[in-house]
């Protein structure tokens, strides 16, 4: 029986970059729709889950896309509602690749690393940034403060970290190079993950830590987020810090979205999404 991934995105054109990582994690045929809403999802579900039944029903699966998160974890909520007891399919929710981009720093980062009992700097507090917050909270790290040129919109965040999920992340604003170097002189990781072409993290800032081990950009556009970055650093050692640049971080991203999404078929009733799509990417190899 052929596998079918059901594509929900949010924006009104799905992504073609989710359709073709769907086809090359085995999918036979993806069924692509834009506009998604929580409103309009649910004969779409209904379509999935009536069409086959048993244990056929983990042939199909539904995934769900966009480059709005909120909206995104809508339509998660309302694909969810729409199943029936044990008549249902597995899904997996990845708006704007977070989950799979933030796992994937999570998981380079910790490459023969501990992050048990250290301090990470988060610059950036968009969903790559809060979901690595999460991983690395998760695998024991001391401290993660996570930032963004607005400590009232950080604090608002972190927050709503703590009702949603129950940790303590820190939050901070880095306006000007000096707040980014004040806060990194006691780090051991820095992470940044603002916007593309720009650099939010001056090499005066990292250089001058005494005790930064571990830096990681996602910003593939110059300039990039960290001066003196480059884009395939997988590990390299500059001045005595460890750098992965964001092709790097991108190689691994792109195993852990197919590997996702080919789990989706294993079963009829998982829920991938920030938390669980990060166990996936503990199984697979990250060289």
């Amino acid at each position: 029986m052929k596998k079918l991934l059901l594509h929900l995105d949010t924006d009104p054109v799905p992504s073609a970059f989710d359709q073709a990582v769907a086809y090359d994690a085995d999918v036979d045929n993806v069924i692509s729709y834009g506009g998604a809403t929580r409103d309009n999802v649910t004969a779409h579900v209904h379509g999935m889950i009536f069409t086959r039944g048993g244990k056929n029903l983990k042939n199909s699966a539904i995934f769900i896309g966009g480059s709005n998160v909120t909206a995104s974890e809508l339509v998660g909520n309302a694909v969810k509602k729409a199943f029936f007891g044990p008549v249902r399919v597995s899904v997996m929710l990845d708006p704007n690749g977070s989950n799979t981009t933030a796992a994937a720093i999570a998981r380079k980062v910790m490459s023969n690393y501990d992050i048990k009992g250290k301090k990470v700097v988060i610059i950036g507090a968009g969903p790559v940034g809060q979901r690595s917050a999460l991983y690395f909270l998760k695998e024991g790290a001391a401290q993660v403060v996570l930032t963004s040129r607005s400590l009232e919109r950080t604090k608002v965040i972190t927050n709503q970290m703590k009702k949603a999920y129950g940790v303590d992340v820190i939050p901070a604003e880095t306006r000007s190079d000096e707040m980014v170097k004040e806060l990194l002189k006691d780090a051991h990781v820095a992470i940044t993950s603002g916007p593309a072409g720009v650099c939010v993290c001056p090499k005066s800032a990292w250089s001058s830590s005494t005790t930064l081990e571990v830096v990681a950009d996602v910003n593939a556009v110059p300039p990039l987020g960290i001066e003196g970055m480059e884009v395939m650093d997988n590990g390299a050692e500059k001045e005595g810090v460890k750098f992965y640049g964001a092709i790097a971080i991108g190689n691994f991203k792109m195993k852990v979205h197919h590997g996702a999404v080919a789990s989706l078929f294993d079963s009829n009733d998982q829920f991938l999404d920030e938390t669980t799509i990060y166990d996936i990417a503990c199984k697979i190899d990250n060289k």
